[in-house]
């Protein structure tokens, strides 16, 4: 189950939740899905895994290590990370075995297959790869959260595989995903108290990108470049934006590169030297864009 991938890391393949209970030391309870308490099998070994299987991580604290896809992870004490099919994270093996305290509760998408959950689960923001911020509990939410894993645990040791049986863990896997969306839609609420000044943060980066000329480089500003600059992710920094202010976080940047494109032509550039000015790639391009944010063109713009 450990292929060798890139630079020669170690990639555990989860394409099942008990392959990933196999790797830790954790009973084997169900084929489609497993609960792992890892204060009975700690002490264990960090893994690098690639999913095929949704899972919540839900630990007092994690690795300082992770990385989850292309970024590194710094995860606070009491969260957890969710991950879904087609996904890479984790930590690879340095041979230390470590103390974990917690749970994690994967599921394949079969267990899912033809239920209403399957079609919720495109709801659930915290699994994308690109939206991906650790959720932060509360006391009383760590109490909820691992008094469901202990409930669905003892069912899935009294009593055996069945309809019923699929039916009462697909039940308690709803009520762990709304808490979850819960604590998510809480941690963007949060969030947006503070937006005002996430807001100048985001204005002033788009001011710095063209005072330092990085679209000669990199083209137009994007969202990704922004969330990253202010240790966002994409999809989060999105959602905190329209919940601020309604509207999309890309067409604040349109709004602000067309306001510049204005100020430019303004000044005597033409259309080719202000398009290439603000990073286009063609002119029409910055046509496009300049008519669907003002409702002109640019040469309609300059006739008055």
């Amino acid at each position: 189950m450990v292929n060798f991938v890139g630079r020669m890391k170690k990639i555990l393949k989860i394409d099942n939740p008990n392959v990933y209970a196999r790797q830790v030391g954790a009973p084997e309870l169900h084929p489609l899905l497993s609960i792992i308490r890892f204060d009975e099998v700690s002490p264990v070994h960090t893994s690098l895994n690639s999913y095929g299987v949704y899972g919540l991580f839900i630990q007092r604290e994690f690795p300082k290590n992770l990385s989850y896809g292309v970024r590194a992870m710094q995860v606070s004490d009491a969260s957890i990370i969710a991950v879904a099919p087609g996904q890479q994270g984790g930590a690879e093996d340095n041979g230390e075995e470590l103390m974990i305290s917690g749970w994690a509760v994967l599921w394949s998408p079969e267990l899912l297959h033809n239920t209403d959950l399957e079609t919720r689960m495109r709801d659930y923001r915290f699994f994308s790869y690109f939206a991906m911020e650790p959720l932060r509990m509360e006391p009383h939410e760590w109490q909820s959260i691992t008094q469901t894993l202990s409930l669905m645990r003892q069912e899935l040791e009294g009593h055996g595989d069945s309809p019923v049986l699929r039916s009462v863990l697909l039940a308690y896997l709803r009520l762990l995903l709304e808490y979850c969306n819960r604590i998510y839609l809480r941690q963007l609420s949060e969030e947006h108290k503070d937006m005002s000044d996430i807001l100048k943060r985001f204005h002033a980066l788009l001011e710095q990108y063209y005072f330092e000329g990085r679209q000669h480089r990199q083209g137009l500003p994007t969202v990704s470049y922004c969330a990253s600059e202010m240790a966002y992710s994409p999809h989060y920094f999105g959602d905190l934006f329209h919940k601020a202010t309604g509207s999309t976080a890309i067409s604040y940047i349109h709004t602000y590169v067309v306001n510049l494109g204005k100020s430019l032509l303004m000044q005597g550039h033409n259309i080719s030297e202000t398009s290439r000015m603000l990073g286009f790639e063609f002119p029409h391009h910055f046509t496009r864009l300049f008519k669907k944010i003002v409702g002109v063109t640019p040469s309609e713009f300059l006739k008055g």
